[in-house]
């Protein structure tokens, strides 16, 4: 009998590489160290009675690839309910800017309150409507240089697009080194647009100061090319379907399995071994976690020479995010509000300045003041998520220090309350809904599911952290230099976090060139 590839970690890229792995006809056995697969794709009832995302609350990455219409996810009963408009900006003043699918009716929107904004944010969009194109080919091309290579090929007209309309390659280069708050500030005349946009663009763990941050704004273009994505019964939804189609083609997971080792003696991957003393003989080992974790620590022997130095010089940020469920008896009461205000990401960021001085606050180890927030409410569209008549609300604060002063656990209500008072500033009464609440500090998803640091990219998507250069150059390829056998996806690999699934697919594809069924 063949042994099985083994995968250490079932998260959605373990899962997604299994499913291409099995589906080719390989045997397959994913190990998930927690009580069930799912990693940063989970839904649990924090609250009894209501369902919340743990982790990861939009799924838009994976729904600009064709992974769901290859492994058929449709049939295995996930069901994606679109999020237009996919971002609303509420403000103290009682201003709300909605931005839609649709370029121009999101201009409209703008319009209600300053044409010059709404002129602005028109041009801003066709300048990065082409950098998109180009970046969305790159997902499906793999992660080598020579597949980015091939993605520019084949997105020629985007490329000259984006290299003209940013002023030429030297206009093109500045504009992706820059901090996204400069970018904004040149590009946009006030935080009316800026402020939004900079909400979103912060799911990055990035703050607007830091230097290459610029394509993190550039990308709000993605959402009007693509759209938003919420999965119907939660995150899990995708897990339970690439689950099913895992062991509908012959895979297995099992949960509660702590690997210890990846044996890689002698320069091939050929066990594993949990930490209660099994080993598990395996054709091909890949690895689904935090990259340095699997390489540096558990990889025996560990990754060593300039290959090994490099990847354990990759770096993350100590800003992460604090997460609080709220079940609520109404939706936050936005002054002004439409239908359709609840149904994307909620912004409740006035100003770049704030989102800014919260960031450089966490990498000093201190709490932010104001605490900057956003919110989805997808029970707006899923009553599937809490009881008749009632809210599952979901705030998150993307600049809450991973290692704070003081710790978590004395501080982590008081902050809850003043993201709950964030929201209370634009939605009077907003507290008085609220029914019942769980907060989860980065300290406790940091033990939950094993994240260093609790960074949900694992690294930093940084310029030098980014695609063909994700972990390090040498390791982007999802193969590890010198030892044959072993495969690298996840969060921390290329070309990018997220719920994307695009490293699993990469490095299933990977293997199976050099292991052919």
């Amino acid at each position: 009998m063949t042994d099985p590839v083994a995968i250490v970690g079932g998260g959605h890229n373990g899962l997604v590489a299994a499913c291409y792995l099995a589906q080719a006809g390989k045997p397959v056995v994913v190990l998930e160290a927690s009580d069930k697969p799912g990693g940063g794709c989970r839904t649990d009832e924090t609250i009894p009675g209501y369902l919340f995302n743990t982790h990861a609350a939009a799924h838009n990455i994976i729904n600009m690839t064709r992974i769901p219409k290859e492994l058929d996810l449709r049939g295995a009963g996930l069901e994606y309910v679109p999020m237009d408009p996919f971002a609303t900006g509420f403000f103290r003043d009682g201003r709300i800017v909605r931005f839609h699918r649709d370029i121009e009716q999101t201009v409209d929107s703008i319009a209600e309150h300053s044409a010059a904004d709404a002129a602005a944010y028109r041009a801003f969009m066709h300048r990065a409507v082409p950098l998109v194109k180009l970046a969305l080919a790159g997902l499906e091309s793999g992660s080598s240089l020579r597949g980015v290579a091939g993605a520019v090929g084949s997105q020629l007209k985007a490329l000259a697009q984006g290299v003209r309309r940013a002023g030429g390659p030297v206009g093109l280069a500045h504009d992706l080194v820059m901090p996204y708050g400069a970018l904004l500030q040149t590009a946009l005349p006030s935080d009316l647009t800026r402020a939004p946009i900079s909400s979103f663009a912060s799911h990055s763990s990035a703050g607007p100061h830091q230097p290459g941050g610029s394509f993190y704004v550039f990308w709000q273009a993605a959402y009007h090319l693509n759209g938003q994505w919420h999965p119907k019964g939660g995150s899990q939804s995708l897990t339970t379907a690439l689950v099913k189609r895992l062991e509908q083609w012959g895979g297995e997971v099992r949960t509660g399995a702590v690997v210890e080792t990846i044996d890689a003696r002698g320069g091939t991957a050929r066990a594993v071994t949990l930490e209660t003393g099994e080993r598990i003989a395996a054709s091909a080992v890949i690895t689904a976690v935090d990259v340095q974790t699997a390489l540096l620590r558990l990889m025996d022997p560990p990754l060593t020479g300039q290959v090994g130095v490099d990847l354990g010089a990759a770096h993350r940020g100590n800003a992460v995010q604090l997460v609080v469920h709220l079940a609520t008896d109404k939706l936050p009461p936005y002054p002004g509000a439409r239908p359709g205000d609840w149904n994307g990401l909620q912004s409740h960021v006035d100003t770049v300045e704030e989102l800014r001085r919260g960031f450089l606050a966490a990498e000093a180890h201190r709490l932010p003041d104001p605490v900057s927030t956003y919110c989805f409410t997808p029970s707006v569209y899923d009553d599937s998520l809490a009881p008749a008549g009632e809210h599952t609300v979901y705030l998150a604060c993307p600049c809450a220090p991973s290692e704070v002063d003081g710790g978590w656990e004395e501080q982590k209500e008081a902050f809850a309350d003043a993201m709950v008072a964030q929201v209370e500033a634009h939605a009077p009464g907003f507290t008085d809904s609220i029914l019942a609440r769980t907060v989860r500090t980065p300290t406790l998803m940091a033990e939950e599911l094993r994240w260093p640091g609790a960074h949900p990219m694992h690294l930093d998507i940084s310029l030098d952290q980014l695609a063909f250069l994700r972990p390090t150059r040498k390791l982007a390829g999802h193969t590890v230099p010198g030892v044959d056998g072993l495969y690298t996806c996840g969060a921390s690999t290329a070309p990018v976090g997220g719920i994307a699934g695009s490293s699993g697919k990469a490095a299933a594809l990977a293997l199976l060139k050099a292991q052919p069924v």
